[in-house]
């Protein structure tokens, strides 16, 4: 009997520590945001890695594949630029929609549009066909930020004047946008029947690194085109406007508290609208400079959905012009050297799981995590 009051009245062994999730109630500090997107980066490496053992792979050569085949050589470094640029201006593009809270999921469909009005550039034609490159460039670049704009401004009127859901219409305007170019490509300008468009002139193409090779024999072979130009000034611009402009507080403030921007008299209907339009603009510009710098002609296949893993890189870049610029590389990579890695699908995964990983690692970011020892009494 006395045994058994022994066992009963024992302590239980009870683990030391208690963890304890709770909200911030100071700001972040400022290396928390990047540390958590380079830890999403790598847990989803990790996860792809895991993949790919499970399906019988080497996780390892597949990894040190798209390293060699994206950053191995300075030609190969080039052609993950020209894969890169669309990403730049899309992710951009995208956040700073996002910055405002506005889910633009329409990238795609207005880099579509963005493509279609430079097409219309040289096959109405809106120029000569004999125009200086200095002319295609600029009216190819005006176009098509015009028609990427139109696209945005049509959800971003909607949400405004009689709120609706912005990422329903984006998202439905994309297939509109993708039939809309294929109207033209297997009919009005099919050339002879085939689904894409005749070939583009020479002059009408946008400069590549290649065509200095005459006076520099260096830059032979060298595929980056002027679209870098275009990327970089805007990511450039877009982070002055969003951080050192009065345009940009307001955006910032509507993104952060509408309420508090609408009592201190900022127009929250005038800001969507002005914001979709600035985000259809740079997507559009996506668009034009694929299509003037890589395809040369309008055609279907010309997105890998550039337009939905610019989510992904603004979410990457914590919405920051300039990281996207970064992010981007990183993604065009995956695009260019992926192709060839097997199993197939993975750097699409991998994409997928950065994507889980970054909402994951924001949730740590709102709050914090506390090991508390527990006394006992």
């Amino acid at each position: 009997m006395s045994d058994i009051n022994t066992r009963e009245s024992a302590p239980k062994w009870k683990f030391p520590y208690q963890i304890k999730i709770e909200n911030r109630v100071e700001n972040p500090p400022k290396w928390l945001s990047p540390v958590l997107s380079i830890a999403a980066v790598i847990v989803a490496l990790i996860i792809g890695a895991f993949v790919i053992w499970a399906g019988g792979g080497d996780p390892w050569g597949v990894y040190t594949h798209i390293a060699k085949y994206s950053f191995g050589s300075v030609g190969v470094l080039s052609d993950t630029m020209v894969k890169a640029i669309p990403l730049m201006l899309v992710g951009l593009a995208c956040s700073i929609a996002f910055r405002m809270k506005l889910w633009n999921i329409g990238a795609e469909g207005q880099f579509f549009l963005g493509a279609f009005g430079a097409s219309m550039v040289v096959l109405l034609p809106v120029l000569p066909v004999d125009a200086p490159k200095w002319q295609f460039i600029i009216v190819t670049a005006m176009f098509g930020m015009f028609f990427g704009a139109l696209w945005g401004f049509i959800p971003g009127f909607l949400k405004a004047k009689y709120k609706v859901n912005e990422i329903i219409s984006t998202l439905m305007l994309n297939y509109i946008a993708i039939e809309w170019n294929n109207y033209f490509i297997y009919g009005v300008w099919s050339d002879r029947g085939f689904q894409m468009s005749p070939m583009f002139q020479r002059n009408a193409w946008l400069p590549r690194l290649s065509d200095l090779a005459k006076q520099w024999p260096v830059f032979g072979g060298l595929t980056t085109h002027f679209g870098l130009v275009f990327a970089v000034v805007a990511a450039v611009i877009l982070w002055f406007v969003l951080n050192k402009s009065r345009w940009g507080y307001e955006i910032r403030l509507i993104g952060d508290n509408p309420r508090a921007a609408e009592y201190a008299g900022i127009s929250i209907k005038k800001n969507i609208v002005l914001v979709m339009i600035v985000s259809g603009a740079l997507a559009g510009l996506a668009g034009m400079s694929e299509i003037m710098g890589v395809v040369h002609r309008l055609q279907g296949a010309i997105s890998p959905g550039y337009g939905y893993t610019g989510i992904i890189i603004a979410w990457l870049a914590k919405l920051n012009p300039l990281a996207v610029i970064l992010a981007s590389v990183l993604f065009g990579a995956l695009i260019l050297a992926g192709r060839e890695v097997q199993p197939t699908g993975i750097p699409t995964l991998i994409q997928g799981v950065i994507m889980v990983a970054l909402i994951a690692s924001d949730y740590f970011f709102r709050n914090r995590v506390r090991i508390i020892r527990q006394v006992e009494d």
